[in-house]
């Protein structure tokens, strides 16, 4: 199926890895050129690398997104390789400050914020002119099952992923006339550096395998992902790809979940 991606011009933050990297290598199988960023310009050379793209439709470019500046930076060097973008994918984040709501400090939520709410709101800022003048931009942000399904020891990374979900809903409100549509993605459980570390410490914890470590967290804390296994990137990037494609020119303020089921309700 052609999706009508060929000749966009895509911006995907947390590119060097996971969803964001997966994402990047279908928007260029489907003909779109890729900016990718992320915080370590080493992994997001490496990632680059990886992805084997022509240097005319793959530019990678650091940037620490809690910093302003960097942000700025970043503009100015995707203005200046490929143009106006039509098209971003906000994926960067992490699981931020863990434990229980007493354990957790200012600080961790103050960190937690910082990249999974904050993070979003300044690239889309700085990139929502040049969305707005295609009119046929795509905007998808990347929540979570934990927006709606809060689990008690990653609170702040669930408070932000909720905010998330407004921000998206928010913005397709505001724009979609314009021609800019806005989406959100929710995985749960998905294959990920940041799922591999959750189960490593879980692992070291129980003193198991991580397979084991895994078996046993989809039996007591995902009991309702029927499909007992974790996702990979690639089954979240079609869907990104879908919602960044002319194929989902009727589809705004949508959240689509890819969680296996997870979430314990429509």
């Amino acid at each position: 199926m052609d999706l009508g991606i060929a000749g966009r011009t895509a911006l995907i933050t947390g590119g060097d890895s996971g969803i964001g990297w997966s994402t990047a290598a279908e928007l260029l199988r489907e003909g779109a050129t890729v900016v990718l960023t992320d915080r370590d310009a080493d992994q997001l050379r490496a990632a680059a690398q990886d992805l084997g793209a022509a240097p005319d439709r793959l530019h990678a470019f650091p940037a620490d997104l809690t910093r302003p500046a960097d942000i700025e930076e970043l503009r100015r060097r995707t203005a200046a390789a490929v143009g106006p973008v039509d098209t971003l994918v906000h994926c960067a984040g992490i699981t931020g400050a863990q434990g229980k709501f007493h354990e957790i400090d200012d600080a961790g939520w103050l960190s937690t914020l910082d990249v999974d709410l904050l993070a979003p709101v300044r690239v889309t800022r700085a990139f929502l002119d040049d969305l707005r003048a295609s009119g046929r931009g795509r905007l998808v942000v990347i929540a979570s099952e934990d927006a709606v399904q809060p689990y008690d020891d990653e609170l702040p990374y669930c408070a932000a992923k909720a905010g998330v979900l407004a921000l998206a809903k928010g913005l397709s409100r505001s724009y979609a006339g314009q021609g800019l549509l806005v989406n959100a993605v929710s995985p749960a459980f998905i294959r990920t550096p940041m799922t591999d570390a959750m189960m490593d410490r879980r692992a070291d914890e129980l003193g198991v395998t991580r397979d084991e470590a895994i078996r046993s967290f989809l039996d007591e804390e995902r009991p309702f992902l029927e499909l007992k296994r974790r996702g990979s990137p690639e089954e979240v990037a079609a869907v990104i790809a879908f919602l960044c494609s002319d194929r989902a020119s009727f589809v705004n303020g949508s959240n689509y979940r890819v969680d296996g089921g997870s979430v314990a309700t429509f």
